[in-house]
């Protein structure tokens, strides 16, 4: 029962270790951990995607489901522009992920998948992205092609933690699981710079065409989770109702009459403004610029009591480092940590806990959200640059000029080919790092 419609069936040979999958009018033959196809999932008036796996079958039956997809050959919403776009991928090339974050990186978090079936999946998910990038090169005689792959990100946050055996989350772990991916991280960079090389063969020497490889961050341990809510509350700055020593997720507790900041997300702690917020208090002004900087003070001196190490690099406040028709909207300090920290789960969620510090125990145990000066990204092309420092801020500007395209005067940035033109500089040297 449920809103699936059609059969769902699973017929087990104990004999040969096959099982055969029905899922509406597809059926699939699979053995002990090996992904199915993609299989079309119907619903009432619409139909997803997902790939079955089996993890365990002697001791217990287990079979894992990947979140569903949208059917990219019959998208129940756009995903694609023009919208013929993902049908026209899928008919040439089957079907394919479509979930912004593809990869079940919670599934393994929770362990509900173990390490084995997430790299399955990953490398899954490459080998389309690789097809549709070949496809599009075939197609593409003249213009602009990118294809986005997230492999390494995803390995990397899920398997840093085996770069460092003292990793919170490897308690518990024998020396052999250890042994075991160590190198999952190297090897995967080694198969994607072989990417690149078989990119490079297949567009041999025109002259006229560019290629870059471009990441918008490196990566760095997380092994320490900070929920700065907490903090916030132990400062004074945030209050809950009375009765109450912490809150759950989405500020279920909080008293927003006397709660003057607070965070949620990531990377910022947002004032609770006049104007803005639903029960502001913190009038923008002199009012709001006093905190600010009060609170980045007292940010960048907080200290892990367990180690003694300083915890934020930088706080950053955000107007003096960002400009643009939305700056309004976002928090008021950047937090910029050190390695081998960041928000802590559930600060990320609006939760007040009862510590501030926690240890990662998480398998996503490597990550970026630090002060970018210290995860930078790479940039790669096989033409002559006119910088030694290139920034994600250029690379707009440069392929505007490429073809030709007049650059906005708003844009910051400048071209990498040619004279080095100039460029609209930011406020600061944080703006610059956070660009």
């Amino acid at each position: 029962d449920g809103p699936m419609k059609g059969p769902c069936l699973i017929e087990l040979d104990e004999t040969k270790k096959r099982a055969r999958i029905t899922i509406g009018t597809e059926t699939v033959e699979v053995g002990p951990r090996e992904y199915t196809p993609w299989m079309v999932v119907p619903f009432d008036g619409m139909t997803g995607i997902a790939r079955l796996y089996i993890q365990t079958w002697d001791e217990h039956f287990e079979l894992y489901v990947t979140p569903i997809n949208i059917n990219p050959d019959d998208p129940v919403m756009p995903i694609s522009h023009p919208f013929v776009y993902s049908i026209y991928l899928a008919k040439m090339l089957g079907p394919y992920a479509t979930l912004g974050l593809a990869e079940d990186t919670w599934a393994l978090n929770e362990r509900v998948i173990d390490e084995e079936a997430f790299l399955k999946q990953a490398w899954l998910i490459c080998d389309e992205r690789k097809q549709q990038l070949w496809n599009v090169l075939d197609k593409t005689k003249k213009g602009f092609v990118t294809v986005v792959f997230d492999t390494s990100d995803r390995i990397s946050h899920m398997f840093y933690r085996y770069l460092d055996p003292t990793h919170p989350a490897n308690r518990g772990r024998s020396a052999e699981e250890l042994a075991k991916y160590k190198d999952t991280i190297p090897q995967t960079y080694a198969e994607m710079d072989k990417l690149v090389g078989e990119l490079l063969e297949k567009l041999g020497d025109d002259p006229k065409t560019c290629l870059m490889v471009i990441s918008d961050h490196g990566f760095c341990n997380f092994r320490r989770g900070v929920n700065l809510n907490t903090w916030l509350k132990e400062q004074g700055y945030l209050v809950l109702k009375e009765g109450s020593e912490t809150s759950p997720d989405w500020f279920a507790k909080v008293d927003w009459s006397r709660t003057r900041a607070f965070t949620l997300g990531l990377t910022g702690v947002f004032i609770n403004r006049k104007g803005r917020e639903a029960h502001g208090i913190v009038s923008k002004g002199p009012e709001m610029d006093a905190l600010c900087r009060e609170l980045k003070t007292k940010l960048e001196a907080l200290v892990d009591p367990q180690t003694g190490e300083r915890v934020i690099k930088e706080a950053f406040i955000t107007h003096e480092v960002h400009k643009g028709p939305y700056a309004d909207m976002a928090p008021e300090l950047l937090i910029g940590y050190e390695r081998g920290f960041r928000h802590s789960w559930d600060c990320a969620t609006g939760s007040v806990s009862k510590e501030v510090f926690t240890d990662n125990t998480k398998s996503w145990s490597g990550d970026h959200c630090v002060d970018p000066r210290l995860v930078p990204g790479v940039f790669w092309c096989d033409k002559q640059i006119n910088t030694e420092t290139p920034r994600l801020m250029d690379m707009a500007p440069t392929v505007l000029d490429v073809f030709g395209v007049p650059i906005p005067a708003y844009m910051q940035g400048a071209p990498l080919f040619g004279e080095r033109k100039q460029a609209a500089r930011p406020a600061s040297k944080g703006a610059e790092a956070k660009s």
